[in-house]
């Protein structure tokens, strides 16, 4: 795929507008995000995303347009479990409605920063060893075997090392100040809760970063497609937030689905370097086989899920975990 720097500098500064807005949204107007705005932005920004893909198809063929909208998906997929954490962190440190917006945006930020450079270190590791396919396959299904695993649990935000070390080295005020990130307290600068929140949010997004940078180069190896999937996944995410944070109590079945879909892309990333490094012969999954086996497991999932909901209400979604919390730990012991 053949893409120059004037393209590159374009879509970078797309992204970087519609960064700008989001910010200047929530530093002049800190408000609880309602139902209507939450939609309408979210339709904005798949609106966006599928727009992007057709470009691509447009100007770089059928091919790649697929591997888009396959990395897209497989990103938009996982970031609905970045909000599960989302709505756990927001809940636990009782972030006020009209600070939740700014805590989002900066998240994402945060989360691009963080996501560019992983995706500029893995596009360097796979065009000088092929055997980089292998590792990241079995961190994907290592991954996924770990997630549904410790599916009915959520993650333990207070065993968060940045957390701790947060606490532990930093005075933090009581109140969130006005959504300040940092005042004074006692004649002397401290945090304030908003700062621990970004840090946790931050730290979070490290953690995704792992396995969903292994899992979108496993649909397409292009790393513009890889950050532009990225992008465009992560733009919506906060008005997906404030749409569907009440809702995904309702998706029991999402961490299973999400389990699935990293082990098939795990598998795929295996078969890749078999094909490449041992014998030809060794099968390969297509692009679009990739697309048509995601759709159906989110479509599964998440008619699985409504109908588990509906015959018991009583049934609770968890964001799943990499391994079990020291509750759960303790539980099962004594």
């Amino acid at each position: 795929m053949d893409v120059g720097l004037a393209a590159w500098l374009v879509t970078i500064g797309l992204i970087l507008a519609l960064l700008a807005v989001d910010l200047i949204l929530a530093a002049v107007r800190p408000h609880a995000v309602g139902f209507r705005e939450a939609v309408a932005w979210s339709v904005f920004y798949i609106a966006a995303a599928i727009v992007f893909g057709l470009v691509v198809y447009a100007q770089h063929g059928a091919e790649f347009g697929t591997q888009y909208f396959a990395g897209y998906l497989v990103e938009k997929s996982l970031s609905v479990d970045n909000l599960f954490v989302f709505v756990i962190i927001m809940t636990t440190f009782a972030v006020p409605a009209e600070h939740q917006h700014k805590v989002l945006t900066f998240g994402i930020i945060l989360a691009l920063v963080m996501r560019a450079i992983f995706i500029a270190v893995g596009a360097a590791l796979l065009n000088l060893f092929t055997f980089m396919f292998l590792v990241f396959g079995a961190l994907l299904i290592i991954t996924a075997i770990q997630l549904f695993r410790h599916r009915d649990e959520d993650p333990d935000i207070g065993d968060n090392v940045m957390i701790r070390a947060t606490r532990r080295f930093l005075p933090i005020t009581d109140g969130y100040e006005g959504g300040k990130l940092v005042t004074r307290l006692d004649g002397r600068r401290a945090v304030t809760p908003l700062f621990v929140v970004l840090i946790a949010i931050g730290s979070t997004d490290l953690l995704f970063a792992l396995d969903s940078i292994p899992a979108v180069f496993g649909v397409t190896e292009e790393p513009y497609l890889v950050f532009t999937a990225n992008a465009f996944a992560l733009l919506g995410l906060r008005a997906l937030y404030f749409l569907v944070s009440g809702l995904l109590d309702r998706l029991v079945y999402l961490s299973t689905g999400l389990a699935l879909i990293l082990a098939f892309i795990g598998v795929k990333l295996v078969l890749h370097w078999a094909h490449k490094d041992i014998s030809d012969a060794v099968p390969e999954v297509s692009t679009n086989v990739s697309l048509i086996v995601i759709g159906v497991v989110l479509a599964v999932t998440t008619v699985a899920s409504l109908v588990k909901v509906r015959r018991d209400p009583t049934a609770r979604a968890h964001a799943g975990s990499l391994r079990a919390s020291e509750r759960e730990t303790t539980e099962r012991e004594t």
